[in-house]
């Protein structure tokens, strides 16, 4: 069972929570790659393990906007391939929970974020159209996405680094991040209900408080995703994903 004690929850947690749930409606409405930092303001205000399923309610509202906004772009293909390697990772990420050697995943996945952006930014620099075509990209970064966002919601580096690879336009990038999200957060919350018992009526609550927020999020979000030309969107998502990828290392 969740231990947050909410009554203890300082006026800064709160304003972190708050911020956290707004950032986290940006990110869902298209502008992906700042998990991070509202997974690690959720983890402020309420701690780390708790956090990670106190967000899920959260995350699955997002992603009901994002698929119902954005679906007409969604790309099932790259579904079909990401998807099956992603919840063999969450199940992996179920049995290890918090017995991984945290400081030693935390340097081995951002070790491979860093050499796969910095593939992703040679290709773009010699404006090659190539992209990876063997099943191990697929698989090495669905279960490495997978394991990520079961022990901390933390699967946008990876599924960014997918998506970046196969070179696909920013509308049909949200779509498909949309409906691959919605599966696999549905996929996850019977593991925090029952078997790691980090949600309850008392984490629901909260959730109720916090959603004005991610509303505010995710509508200000769509108004700046249409401002952002492709390009601007391609960069935008390298530079959160290397912040995020440094920033993982002093979560």
């Amino acid at each position: 069972m969740s231990t947050i004690d909410f009554a203890e929850v300082s006026v800064l947690g709160w304003v972190f929570a708050f911020t956290a749930a707004f950032l986290m409606g940006i990110s869902k409405a298209g502008l992906k790659g700042l998990s991070i930092f509202n997974v690690t303001l959720m983890a402020l205000a309420f701690g780390a393990k708790q956090s990670t399923g106190f967000i899920i309610p959260l995350l699955l509202v997002g992603d009901v906007f994002a698929v119902i906004y954005y679906n007409r772009h969604t790309k099932w293909n790259y579904i079909i391939k990401l998807l099956p390697w992603m919840i063999l990772g969450i199940l992996v990420g179920v049995v290890i929970g918090k017995d991984l050697p945290e400081h030693q995943f935390k340097i081995g996945m951002v070790t491979l974020i860093l050499i796969s952006l910095t593939i992703i930014i040679y290709w773009d620099r010699r404006k090659s159209k190539t992209v990876p075509t063997h099943w191990s990209f697929a698989g090495g970064t669905g279960i490495m996405a997978g394991i990520s966002t079961m022990v901390g919601n933390l699967a946008g580096a990876f599924t960014n680094l997918f998506f970046l690879a196969m070179r696909l336009p920013k509308n049909e990038f949200v779509g498909t991040a949309a409906w691959l999200f919605l599966i696999t957060n549905l996929f996850k919350l019977p593991f925090h209900l029952f078997v790691w018992e980090t949600i309850s009526s008392e984490t629901l609550l909260v959730n109720l408080k916090l959603l004005p927020a991610i509303f505010i999020g995710l509508f200000a979000g769509v108004k700046l995703v249409k401002m952002i030309n492709e390009k601007q969107y391609r960069r935008f998502i390298i530079a959160v994903t290397v912040i995020g990828a440094i920033a993982i290392l002093f979560r």
